[in-house]
């Protein structure tokens, strides 16, 4: 397959095979405050270049989602020591949906800890979806750690991306699919669909906050791929899942990712990173998280971000366009970056 230029003048040559699904070699909790212990797990080679995963399998990266092996399908496993991390609340890490002590800081805080804990001084960076967004605010409070960074489906915390989900934009692209996510909220609180939804998921009735998950989680999934999957959607429907995501995710987007508006692509931030060598893959037609924020995000950062565009992909990181770049971007970093 021929490279690929995008937005930048650096071409990335794509991979067309993705690697195979591995096992953890080790695996841990960390206790991480009062409340919350977080689970990760190592794969692929114990001595190899590592790399920290912040981005969950297929799904929309979070905040709330878990890691599973199929993440690590991204990366060689011979030239790569994989770390994932399941954030707080998420996946493995207990306790489950729990928002208190769940902020951004928290998360990069943990991200350290875990770095520490494991005696790794610099690690490439990949993450996607809010993955992206925990990737970039950590790089800025850490660029000292950080080799490299791999980026997708850019989401930069901000009020208009959370609009363009919740109040207008996507649901002008899926009005059946929105109509069905209003449809659970009453008429006289439909002027703040997303609070309206967190107030639900994390009220003290549990079949009224299971109920809103649910929704949730539909409603965002059935926006994820560029070709609606019924399959894909279908997994929303676990209550497990659903609920954990819903709160999580709730809870970060009602606080606008406890940044201030427009933190990560301000000059006093993007200056401390533009020099740490960076991918960014966006899919054309991403309505999870539209390529303007991956355009406002190569505007602030300048000529030293490489980022590709996928024409005939939405918002999942395991599109074949999509991921034929990551796999492309994994393995070339992996040859020219210096730990």
């Amino acid at each position: 397959m021929a490279a690929v230029k995008g937005w930048s003048d650096v071409a990335l040559t794509p991979r067309e095979e993705a690697y195979p699904e591995q096992k953890p070699f080790a695996e841990a909790k960390l206790k991480v405050s009062d409340i919350h212990t977080v689970h990760y797990w190592q794969a692929g080679n114990p001595e190899g270049k590592p790399v920290v995963f912040l981005l969950a399998d297929d799904r929309h990266g979070g905040p709330g989602a878990g890691t599973s092996g199929k993440d690590t399908t991204f990366f060689d496993p011979a030239m790569y020591r994989i770390v994932l991390i399941d954030q707080r609340g998420a996946g493995k890490s207990t306790p489950s949906g729990e928002i208190r002590e769940n902020t951004t800081a928290d998360l990069i805080s943990d991200i350290e800890a875990i770095r520490s804990e494991l005696g790794i001084d610099r690690w490439l960076v990949f993450g996607g979806s809010w993955g992206s967004t925990l990737t970039l605010a950590y790089a800025e409070a850490h660029p000292e750690r950080c080799v490299g960074l791999i980026i997708r489906g850019i989401y930069l915390s901000t009020k208009a991306e959370l609009a363009w989900t919740y109040t207008s934009g996507a649901n002008q692209l899926w009005p059946d699919s929105w109509e069905a996510f209003v449809a659970h909220i009453p008429e006289d609180e439909r002027g703040d669909l997303m609070r309206a939804y967190y107030e639900r998921m994390t009220g003290s009735d549990a079949k009224v906050a299971q109920e809103a998950a649910r929704a949730w989680s539909v409603w965002e999934d059935s926006t994820a791929k560029l070709i609606p999957d019924p399959a894909f959607i279908a997994r929303s429907e676990d209550d497990e899942f659903a609920l954990a995501i819903g709160k999580i995710e709730s809870h970060y987007f009602v606080n606008y990712g406890f940044m201030p508006d427009g933190h990560l692509t301000a000059e006093d931030q993007i200056s401390k990173i533009r020099d740490i060598p960076t991918i960014a893959v966006q899919g054309r037609y991403d309505c999870v998280c539209p390529a303007s924020s991956a355009w406002k995000l190569k505007q602030a950062w300048g000529p030293k971000l490489r980022t590709y565009i996928v024409d005939d992909a939405g918002h999942s990181a395991h599109e074949p366009g999509t991921k034929r770049l990551l796999l492309g971007a994994t393995d070339e970093f992996g040859k020219t970056l210096k730990w």
